[in-house]
C-alpha cells in the first residue's frame, strides 16, 4: 500500500497534548501515520480508536493491544465509540479530504491524471458514485454543486455542456468528462479548473460537508473538559466550517450571549493557524494547501 507521509504529523499530534493514560481518536486512519505517532506517546493504559470507511485502509491495521480500527465513516463517531464502551475521550484528530493513496489509485477515479471510471467513492459500497452525479443529476442541481463545492463561476455553462453531452451517450470515464468540457479548459488553467470540477463532484459523492458538520457537532459532548480537537483541512470550504465551529460552536450566525453578555462557546482556540513548512511541502506536495487548527474543550 503506497501511502504518502502524513501531513503536519508532529504538529497535529502535539496539538492533542497527549496524556499517557488517555483515550484518543484518529477519525481518518488512512496509512496509519498519525495513529502510529499517537501510540508512541501513549502509555500501556492508553487507548486509541481509529476510523476509516475505505477498505484499503484496513490493510494498514496496527497490531497493538491499545489500538482498535473501526471500518466506518467518522460521521458515526459517537455511535461506534459507545459500542466500544467509550463515552468520553481526551483528544480527536482529523486529517480531512482524500488520502494520497486514493488519489494515486488509478481505478478509484479521484485523480484527473488517470482515465478511470467515474467513481470517487471513499466507501465503495455507497450507492452514489461520480457516474450518477454526472449522468443522472438535473442540470440545476449539477450547476449548484459545481458552484458551491468547486467555486466555479461558470458552473451553469459547465452543467449545460455535461447534460447536452450525456444525451448522446453516458459519460463513463474521467477522460470522457475532460473531453466533454474541453472548450472550458484553457491550456494555462486546465489543471486548476479540472481539479475544481473533480473536487466538487467528489464532495457531493461522499457528502463531505455534511459529514464534517455532523462530526464537529458531536465533538463537544465527546471530549473531556480540556480535551483537544486537532483538524487538518485542505480547502477553504472545510477550513471555513472548522474555523467557525471552533470560534462559535456554530456554522452560521453569531454565538448567543447570556444575560451578562458572555458568549458560551464549546471550545477555545489553541495557538495560531499552522501551515506546513516549505521543507515539508517540498517533500510532500499534498501538504501545500493544508491548514491545521487546534482547539480545547471549555
Amino acid at each position: 500500500m503506497s501511502y504518502h507521509d502524513p501531513v503536519l504529523l508532529f504538529e497535529s499530534v502535539d496539538g492533542l497534548n497527549i496524556k499517557p493514560g488517555g483515550v484518543y481518536v484518529d477519525v481518518t486512519f488512512g496509512g496509519g501515520g498519525h495513529s502510529k505517532e499517537i501510540l508512541k506517546q501513549l502509555g500501556p493504559a492508553g487507548k486509541l480508536f481509529a476510523f476509516d470507511q475505505d477498505l484499503d485502509a484496513l490493510e494498514n491495521e496496527i497490531q497493538d493491544d491499545r489500538f482498535v480500527l473501526i471500518n466506518e465513516n467518522f460521521r458515526f463517531i459517537r455511535q461506534f465509540l459507545r459500542f466500544q464502551g467509550i463515552k468520553k475521550v481526551d483528544g480527536i484528530l482529523a486529517d480531512l479530504g482524500v488520502s494520497s493513496h486514493q488519489f494515486d489509485s488509478a481505478n478509484r477515479g479521484f485523480s484527473t491524471r488517470f482515465d478511470a471510471e467515474l467513481d470517487m467513492r471513499m466507501n465503495v459500497s455507497d450507492a452514489v458514485s461520480a457516474y450518477q452525479v454526472v449522468n443522472e443529476y438535473q442540470e440545476e442541481a449539477l450547476a449548484q454543486i459545481l458552484f458551491q463545492y468547486g467555486e466555479l463561476r461558470n458552473s451553469r455553462a459547465l452543467s449545460k455542456e455535461i447534460v447536452n453531452a450525456r444525451i448522446e451517450a453516458p459519460i463513463k470515464t474521467s477522460f470522457q468528462l475532460k473531453e466533454v468540457l474541453r472548450r472550458f479548459l484553457p491550456k494555462a488553467k486546465e489543471h486548476k479548473i479540472l481539479a475544481q470540477i473533480f473536487q466538487a463532484i467528489r464532495i457531493e459523492v461522499n457528502q463531505e460537508m455534511e459529514v464534517l458538520k455532523e462530526f464537529l457537532l458531536q465533538t463537544p459532548d465527546l471530549l473531556q473538559e480540556k480535551g483537544r480537537l486537532s483538524v487538518i483541512s485542505y480547502h477553504s470550504l472545510e477550513d471555513r466550517l472548522v474555523k467557525r465551529f471552533i470560534q462559535s460552536g456554530l456554522f452560521k450566525g453569531e454565538a448567543e450571549k447570556d444575560f451578562y453578555g458572555n458568549v458560551n462557546v464549546p471550545f477555545k482556540k489553541v495557538g495560531k493557524l499552522i501551515i506546513p513548512s516549505a521543507e515539508e511541502i517540498k517533500k510532500n506536495n499534498r501538504a501545500r494547501s493544508a491548514k491545521l487548527r487546534i482547539a480545547e474543550k471549555n
